[in-house]
């Protein structure tokens, strides 16, 4: 496929969340092509620090909360961008559940903003960042890896939240004609991702191979995710702004990888022995196992992921 760097001419872009793990790699690489930049982010979770070469190559950081609608408006009818990446959201599937009106707030109500703020700068292109991970539900006995047209059944709010993020896509291409394009991520990792606190396994992991610890494994360990890497989702998003094409695209691998085998290929990385899991009850709103097809995205966005999982994980880790 065509590199999606090289599509184009130079466009300005938004990204709410741009300070965040997926949002400042998006940013960095719309301004290595030349893009013009600005940052929408409440550095609740994001960080300043992710933006620090970005903000010397010229991007702008506007310190807002995606609930802030007016002021999200009044600051896209300024810049007026054409694409726009909303990356801001509640991504804690535990949180979701134990507050479900909060991740509404953020996910739901803050995606309608967005799109309010897309229409009052006639944005060209939203390339909205769904989940694919959490929307379709459980996969167990099921046919994996899952396509588009798999049943949506999520069992954690934050899944659910963000299918109503992607209905109020579509009608808002509907009422207002705004390009949208949904791209469901499986499990993102890679440099960047907090190592601390609630984010995703393999930062988690990482961080403790670092620094001599033992991870964690919620229930037997044989769940499943399609972990995919980082630098391939940012390939994924510029491919969807370029193009025309609507609707949901799956973004993963399209393979299932267990926790465990997670924690041995990290535990042959260290060079040292220790590494060895301890088991914790597992939790609610997981689902055992899943992945997702990304044929879709190559067969329509011309994309499809190029890093391998050892590869991966060996720049996670180099990162650190």
């Amino acid at each position: 496929p065509a590199d999606p760097r090289r599509i184009g001419s130079p466009m300005r872009c938004l990204v709410t969340g741009g300070a965040g793990f997926i949002g400042s790699n998006l940013v960095d690489a719309l301004l290595a092509r030349g893009d013009e930049v600005t940052v929408v982010d409440d550095l609740s979770t994001g960080r300043r620090e992710n933006l620090r070469e970005a903000l010397a190559a010229g991007a702008e950081l506007v310190e807002l909360d995606i609930r802030a609608g007016a002021e999200l408006r009044e600051l896209a009818a300024a810049r007026r961008p054409e694409a726009i990446f909303p990356l801001a959201a509640q991504i804690d599937v535990r949180k979701s559940l134990a507050d479900p009106a909060f991740d509404a707030a953020v996910n739901v109500g803050g995606t309608a903003n967005v799109l309010e703020a897309a229409r009052a700068a006639g944005a060209r292109r939203v390339v909205f960042t769904s989940t694919g991970g959490a929307i379709y539900g459980e996969g167990e006995g099921k046919s994996l890896p899952l396509d588009e047209g798999a049943p949506i059944a999520p069992l954690s709010a934050y899944g659910q939240s963000k299918f109503a993020g992607e209905g109020y896509l579509a009608l808002y291409e509907r009422l207002y004609g705004i390009s949208g394009v949904a791209l469901r991520l499986g499990n993102v990792y890679g440099p960047r991702q907090d190592p601390l606190g609630e984010a995703g396994v393999i930062a988690i992991f990482c961080g403790l191979l670092r620094d001599g610890g033992r991870p964690t494994v919620y229930g037997d360990g044989t769940q499943t995710r399609d972990y995919v890497y980082v630098g391939d989702v940012v390939e994924a998003a510029l491919a969807a702004a370029a193009g025309d094409a609507t609707g949901a695209f799956n973004v993963g691998t399209g393979r299932e990888t267990s926790v465990l085998e997670l924690v041995e290929a990290l535990a042959g990385m260290g060079g040292g022995t220790g590494f060895e899991p301890r088991f914790a009850p597992p939790r609610a709103g997981e689902v055992r196992r899943i992945a997702i097809d990304p044929g879709k995205a190559e067969r329509e966005l011309g994309w499809r992921p190029c890093t391998d999982l050892a590869e991966g994980l060996r720049l996670t880790l180099a990162s650190l």
